[in-house]
């Protein structure tokens, strides 16, 4: 298929999420994604669904929170129906299985987005009270709390060789504010150790000390975490100061998702 003619489906990005997908079939939907960004944040955002889902049982939250109860019966019940609906006639066995597969997955993935979006408000409070099950925090900012914000600053001046010994107050965070950071995302309980309350868009790349942008980065995610952010920050403005990136466009990118501008800018879908 021509990259920017058709859209990967759905089913698709779940069979190659699986790893389900024929070898040749794999090898050209890895080919497609290396050049769609649309689909490439599509299997993002089913991965993130899938990975809350199993966050979500693994807590273990049985005992602390009832109000799931509904929500793990309603799914239940759409497995169940779906399970017992007639899978359509296809051509050979093979197609009719990952069909019914697929759609079971479907499912699973919309009625864990859902349930996820039902009860995160009142669960967050409850995970943090361990510290241990809350280890790893949201990979992300939320963008209502932390859109991200600047100074105003040109090239020249976030390329000075130490931005903290030019301005050491961009740097400074008030004891105060980094607890508001914490009560605003519902984590006062959390351990500090296990967090760096960070800059969104980095000082050296013109972020400022507002509190719209700063946020709860946890060091202890095994994948996307602090250490990894900070790989995109050096390399970012690195790019700026030698005048490959324009100073705009790495403040865009890394405040609307730091894991999506990662995955851009090293073409991997790891850090490396």
């Amino acid at each position: 298929m021509g990259h920017f003619e058709l859209h990967l489906k759905d089913e698709e990005l779940l069979l190659a999420i699986d790893g389900e997908l024929p070898g040749a079939r794999a090898e050209a939907v890895e080919e497609h994604l290396e050049t769609c960004w649309d689909c490439r944040a599509r299997k993002q955002s089913l991965e993130k669904t899938i990975s809350n889902l199993v966050e979500a049982r693994h807590a273990a939250f049985d005992s602390q929170v009832q109000t799931t109860a509904g929500v793990r019966a309603l799914l239940k019940a759409n497995l169940a129906q779906t399970a017992a609906e007639p899978v359509a006639k296809e051509k050979t066995p093979v197609a009719a299985f990952r069909a019914g597969r697929v759609r079971r997955t479907l499912v699973v993935v919309l009625a864990a987005a859902a349930a996820v979006t039902f009860i995160v408000g009142g669960i967050e409070r409850i995970r943090i009270q361990n510290s241990e099950v809350y280890a790893e925090g949201p990979l992300e900012p939320r963008p209502a709390l932390t859109p991200g914000a600047v100074r105003s600053v040109n090239t020249a001046q976030v390329c000075r060789v130490n931005i903290e010994e030019s301005d050491p107050s961009v740097r400074a965070i008030p004891v105060s504010v980094r607890e508001e950071v914490f009560r605003e995302y519902g984590m006062s309980a959390a351990k500090p150790q296990y967090f760096e309350v960070d800059f969104l868009i980095t000082p050296e790349l013109g972020g400022s000390n507002d509190i719209k942008n700063l946020w709860p980065e946890p060091y202890r995610a095994p994948v996307w975490n602090a250490h990894v952010k900070d790989q995109l920050e050096d390399f970012l403005r690195d790019k700026v100061c030698k005048g490959e990136i324009d100073l705009s466009t790495a403040q865009h990118d890394i405040a609307a998702d730091w894991i999506l501008a990662y995955k851009k800018y090293f073409h991997t879908d790891r850090p490396l």
